[in-house]
């Protein structure tokens, strides 16, 4: 029996490089995944994990978005 993750780098990852992020940006705008650059902005501003990023809802951002504006 072999495991899954042989091989395979596991654990936190390095964080992005400012120069990183905006290369993903600018490569998202220019193929025009915008859906995937409001996930990706939002993740990053946020500094959510990828499994608590995918199970939100856009209700849940747009009402704390709203909440922290008015506060």
């Amino acid at each position: 029996m072999t495991t899954w993750n042989k091989g395979k780098r596991v654990g936190q990852k390095k964080a992005f490089k400012l120069e990183e992020i905006w290369r993903i940006r600018i490569r998202l705008e220019i193929e025009n995944k915008l859906e995937h650059l409001a996930l990706f902005n939002l993740a990053i501003d946020s500094k959510l994990r990828a499994c608590d990023l995918i199970s939100l809802r856009v209700r849940e951002y747009h009402q704390h978005r709203l909440f922290n504006h008015v506060q």
